[in-house]
């Protein structure tokens, strides 16, 4: 063959590639949408003060809805204190897999605190991983923490 029936050869072959790889790539993509269903989760992590750090942990399930509300509940300890709370708030979700979550903790009615976290869907959308980014006291004290979660789909018929 000669060199320029190879380099065209090799175009085309490089194109149809590129091309065939492109369905594929956006069958896989997230949305808030897709990201709709049950989920329980675990949290884990310290609150930093200037007194030292105070462990936190929590298991809780939430419902996201087609639209990114979340509305859930959640049993967690902070330094030992344990509360059940509930929590609303607003998933939004970006075609790469990742997102953020705004969430607004109650025990018992009163707003306890607001959390924003980063998220990242794993196991084909099956799962998220979280880090918190902010946590607020109803004062609007902002706390430095490092809390990480875990969430996953409850039911595996919600395969999108």
């Amino acid at each position: 063959m000669k060199p320029s029936q190879v380099r065209f050869s090799m175009g085309l072959f490089l194109l149809a590639t590129f091309v065939g790889g492109v369905p594929a790539a956006r069958a896989h993509s997230c949305s808030t949408q897709k990201a709709a269903g049950d989920y329980g989760f675990t949290l884990t992590g310290v609150i930093l003060t200037s007194s030292g750090s105070i462990p936190a942990a929590a298991v809780g399930r939430a419902t996201v809805d087609v639209s990114g509300h979340v509305t859930g509940s959640e049993a967690r300890s902070v330094a030992g204190g344990y509360a059940d709370e509930t929590l609303t708030g607003t998933l939004t979700v970006n075609s790469d897999c990742t997102g953020s979550m705004t969430l607004n903790f109650y025990e018992a009615g009163t707003l306890a605190r607001t959390s924003v976290l980063s998220v990242a869907f794993v196991d084909n959308k099956q799962a998220l991983r979280m880090v918190q980014k902010s946590f607020t006291l109803p004062n609007v004290a902002n706390l430095p923490v490092v809390i990480t979660a875990e969430a996953k789909r409850t039911f595996i018929d919600q395969l999108d």
